[in-house]
């Protein structure tokens, strides 16, 4: 067994490998960037080695730091964990070139599958059914455009070299394709380093099945079942499951073969995974299943496998790595029960999913009844620099039902602020009746986004509880109370008050609501300070101040400030001062968070002002751009 462990990545999953490592006695190493200083997996690894700024290309992709660590630290072993370094062929070659072992698959392996192109031709030659498309390498735009009236509208555009839904869009029709082209490869190049897409045939009402498969060097393959992770918004996986919903055995055993086929043909070792799409118009059937992807690293699913098989997949790639066999054979290894994975990031849905930044004040996570894999702890940061996935909660049950009723359940109970989460997004997700009974498909959340981002107002209870939270302080502060105008010693006597109503403010509204016969703050409800409280309901954070003075009513219109949500880069701009412009038409796309993300119009005017412009880097809060009511 490998003795000691560098690990080059960060957050949940770093956290994650040093668990099993320390169970194993296997001595860790971290990596940090400077951002990363107070990081959770900072502090729980053996060792620690500061590599470099924050901005990733300059700490956790530079493969010589990561080396120099690993050497001057005398680890014997490198594992890269996922995303980062974690597919790069000329990274695994360097580490094996240097005597270190090399946690994942072979170089080669990496390089076969890395492209997609190549990858599906590969699979082709080796009998894999793959999705009709274009593979070529005429890259132009005439012949892409061309190859895509051919292949017949919806098309998707992949970047070759993608994953996680970065550089892939779906275009319904010709004259929306050029412009989604040079979208996807403008986020291709930025996140991968290469422009080149491929393009194939959209299926209509697809399910994105995967199967974990494994592999070592004495010529063993098997396969651990397979996982669903149709539930995706924008290509980013929300909720993943396993088994599939839907699944009968026949089409397990297709699909799971094709997978263990796929790893031969590449002569497979250590954890990877097969993507397959499914055309479920008519539930799954073993022949309308196409591969898509395979990739050759853990996956941030891959928890899901583990509670359903009773394994130990970080385990499994260290023991593979040092040499061993496979801990077990196809024949042992079962399928017990269900389970599912909710992705909790900081971000939030009522702004269309954008990231949320900053201090963790308040961070609770229902760790007594689900998983969780966390990333950060309460009192630390959500950096702008890196992925805004915060935590996973995977919960298991006897019954796909049980599970599911579990997760909703425990996202519902996740309290964080001042950082947003989609913890009530993912609550209304898990328990929405649709995904429950199991009829999902890629694009079950946009055809339900609007029920699935709820109404975003506070209920009248919760407001109830603020404004009786507010009362007692203001009256503990020696101000007249709502219930005694007259006296503010009166204390904190909800039973005897003759005024029963008091005007708070939330979400910059103000608006009078009912006190309620409480004596004690709920569990649930957090003090900022004496004129601050927020309250938790539903996996939702709600914040309620008492009104400034002469405050009431609905708060004033926005003033046309179109504000950067977070530090980035501006992609482009199309629009100028003085053109007219209707609410919903995108101003502006900037990239942040390895994303781009459109700034579109909050109602009908014209461009009174615009201070950005193409490759400019701007920080959070700054005007972008201002509008005149037209």
């Amino acid at each position: 067994m490998i003795e000691s462990l560098l690990i080059a990545n960060r957050g949940e999953i770093a956290r994650r490998i040093i668990r099993t490592a320390r169970r194993l006695g296997v001595r860790t190493v971290a990596v940090y960037s400077e951002a990363d200083a107070r990081a959770p997996h900072v502090a729980e690894a053996d060792e620690a080695v500061l590599i470099g700024p924050a901005p990733a290309r300059e700490s956790y992709l530079v493969a010589e730091k990561i080396l120099a660590a690993a050497k001057a630290t005398g680890a014997q072993a490198i594992h890269p964990g996922y995303g980062f370094l974690s597919e790069n062929a000329a990274f695994a070659q360097a580490v094996k070139d240097v005597g270190l072992i090399w946690v994942g698959p072979p170089p080669a392996a990496i390089n076969a599958m890395g492209l997609k192109d190549a990858a599906k031709s590969l699979m082709i030659a080796a009998g894999v059914p793959c999705t009709p498309g274009y593979l070529g390498d005429d890259q132009t735009e005439g012949r892409l455009e061309t190859e895509a009236a051919a292949i017949g509208y919806p098309v998707l555009i992949k970047a070759v070299a993608g994953g996680g839904g970065k550089g892939m869009r779906k275009v319904e029709a010709k004259g929306d394709f050029l412009a989604a082209l040079a979208s996807c490869r403008r986020e291709a190049a930025a996140s991968f380093g290469d422009d080149k897409v491929l393009l194939e045939k959209y299926v209509t009402r697809p399910r994105h099945i995967e199967v974990q498969v494994f592999g070592d060097s004495h010529g063993n393959v098997v396969h651990l079942y397979e996982r669903d992770c149709s539930l995706q918004r924008r290509h980013q996986k929300v909720i993943e499951e396993a088994p599939a919903p839907g699944m009968d055995a026949a089409t397990r055993t297709a699909v799971c073969d094709a997978a263990v086929k796929a790893a031969r043909a590449v002569r497979y070792e250590g954890a990877g995974t097969v993507e397959f799409i499914a055309d479920a118009s008519e539930g799954l059937r073993a022949d309308r299943i196409w591969f898509m992807e395979m990739n050759t690293r853990l996956q941030v699913e891959h928890p899901v496998t583990e509670m359903v098989t009773g394994q130990d997949l970080v385990e499994w790639q260290l023991r593979v790595a040092s040499g061993e066999p496979l801990p077990l054979t196809q024949d042992e290894i079962t399928l017990d029960g269900w389970a599912m994975e909710a992705r909790l990031y900081a971000e939030n849905p009522a702004t269309g999913f954008l990231p949320s930044t900053g201090r963790l004040t308040h961070f609770r996570l229902p760790e007594d009844v689900v998983r969780v894999d966390s990333a950060v702890e309460e009192g630390g940061e959500v950096s702008p620099f890196y992925d805004p996935m915060i935590a996973k909660l995977i919960a298991h049950g006897a019954t796909r039902e049980e599970a599911a009723e579990r997760l909703a359940d425990a996202c519902a109970s996740v309290e964080v602020w001042p950082v947003k989460t989609n913890a009530a997004f993912l609550a209304r997700c898990a328990g929405h009746p649709d995904f429950v009974a199991g009829d999902v498909d890629t694009g079950f959340i946009e055809a339900r986004l609007e029920g699935l981002l709820g109404e975003g107002r506070p209920t009248a209870v919760v407001a109830g509880i603020a404004a009786t939270a507010l009362a007692e302080l203001q009256s503990r502060d020696g101000e007249p109370t709502p219930w005694s105008p007259l006296d503010g010693a009166s204390g904190f006597r909800l039973n005897a008050a003759p005024r029963r109503k008091m005007t708070i403010e939330c979400g910059g509204t103000a608006f009078e609501t009912d006190l309620l016969d409480v004596d004690l703050f709920p569990e649930d409800l957090l003090v900022v300070d004496d004129d601050e409280v927020v309250v938790f309901e539903m996996g939702e954070a709600f914040s309620f101040r008492r009104p400034k003075a002469h405050a009431g009513g609905e708060a004033g219109e926005s003033d046309g400030a179109i504000l950067s949500p977070m530090p980035g880069k501006i992609v482009s701009v199309s629009v100028k001062a003085g053109d007219t412009v209707t609410r919903g038409q995108t101003l502006l796309v900037l990239e942040a968070m390895k994303m781009e993300h459109a700034l579109a119009a909050p109602f009908d005017g014209v461009v009174a002002e615009l201070s950005a412009e193409a490759g400019g880097q701007v920080s959070e809060g700054v005007v972008l751009v201002r509008l005149d009511p037209q």
